[in-house]
């Protein structure tokens, strides 16, 4: 099958929909800086539960997009880091996220006039 991603059956929605979760765009941000342990991405997020962060990990070791290292030490250690694919999105994630810097206070005020409109 040609990739297609507006065929709903194609796997690219699969993909998309992982790299345009929320979660997935911040661990990659934070990771971009070097590896992290579990504490360090939740902090350096902040305000994502740790079961929704565990979860995040799991699916982006999963597609390749980060590797897990458990260091055999006492207490236990592991780090996150990206991996040559999980970095190769650091230039869209970026940009995305510039974007929305950029352009939160203009989204605010047309979010505003909508629900005035709207009420």
């Amino acid at each position: 099958m040609k990739p297609n991603v507006y065929d709903p059956n194609c796997p690219t929605r699969t993909v998309l929909d992982r790299i345009g979760d929320k979660w997935t765009t911040l661990v990659v941000l934070v990771l971009l800086d070097g590896p992290r342990r579990f504490s360090q991405l939740r902090d350096g997020i902040g305000g994502v539960a740790p079961k929704v962060l565990t979860e995040t990990l799991r699916r982006l070791e999963r597609d390749g997009i980060l590797t897990r290292t458990a260091y055999p030490e006492i207490p236990p250690r592991v780090e996150y880091q990206l991996t040559p694919l999980g970095r190769s999105l650091e230039e869209p994630i970026r940009a995305i996220a510039t974007w929305a810097e950029h352009n939160v206070p203009q989204i605010t005020r047309a979010r505003k006039a909508y629900d005035r409109r709207a009420a």
